[in-house]
């Protein structure tokens, strides 16, 4: 039995002080480590969709995940599935770029069909039709291939781009 002292937070929880990298990987206590999200936070859906994407896009999914996981606990009901989905994008995209291929894959394919009831809708403009592809074409070959992926480049974007019309859309990816 490990007679270690566990990190608690302020009402008691089990809650580990370590450093953590990028990905969210636990560090050796005293090495530097990046910021950690604060838990809890309520944004608006377009603050969580902008802090989001900029994690995404600096290669912190992980962190990413934990902003959209404020969404889905904070929202109105009837956007949970919505906010899970995208939280469990980020997630599978975290284990995708740490090189559990098995766990990237079963999550991506877990928050597509998630956000898959709002492709027509398109709330705050997300793109959950390039997403879906990007979830698929993703998980597909982490099942093919298993090797880790570089999670700033392999970065989905939540929103479509913007065109002038008559020109594609964004497809989700990055």
């Amino acid at each position: 039995m490990d007679s270690t002292p566990r990190d608690r937070d302020a009402e008691g929880r089990a809650r580990s002080a370590r450093p953590r990298d990028g990905l969210g990987r636990p560090l050796p206590y005293g090495e530097e480590g990046v910021a950690r999200q604060p838990e809890g936070v309520v944004r608006t859906p377009d603050e969580t969709l902008v802090e989001a994407q900029r994690l995404l896009d600096s290669g912190m999914p992980f962190h990413a995940h934990e902003v959209l996981e404020d969404a889905w606990k904070s929202g109105p009901d009837e956007e949970r599935g919505l906010w899970r989905g995208l939280a469990q994008l980020a997630v599978g995209l975290t284990h995708a770029a740490r090189g559990n291929a098995t766990g990237g894959a079963a999550l991506l394919s877990r928050g597509a069909e998630s956000i898959a009831p709002y492709a027509a809708e398109r709330p705050y403009g997300i793109d959950a039709d390039g997403l879906t592809r990007w979830a698929g074409e993703l998980a597909g070959e982490l099942r093919r291939e298993g090797a880790a992926v570089p999670a700033a480049d392999r970065a989905p974007r939540l929103r479509a781009r913007t065109s002038p019309p008559g020109l594609n859309q964004g497809d989700g990816g990055g």
